[in-house]
């Protein structure tokens, strides 16, 4: 195997990991998004059960 076919092969798995580090990325800001998403509905029903145990509370 020659200097040319190594050099070659690095270059080739270099531009996988590049694409496997894009898809990576791309994955990880989903995920964050649907964290995000989760994180407000809680937020929401936190408040909505405050509210009820609240106006519960006061009768």
């Amino acid at each position: 195997m020659g200097i040319t076919e190594r050099m070659m092969e690095s270059v080739t798995k270099v531009i996988r990991l590049g694409t496997k580090f894009e898809i990576l990325a791309t994955n990880a800001k989903e995920q964050q998004q649907r964290i995000e998403t989760l994180t407000e509905r809680v937020i929401k029903l936190e408040v909505a059960l405050d509210l009820s145990l609240n106006a519960q509370s006061t009768k």
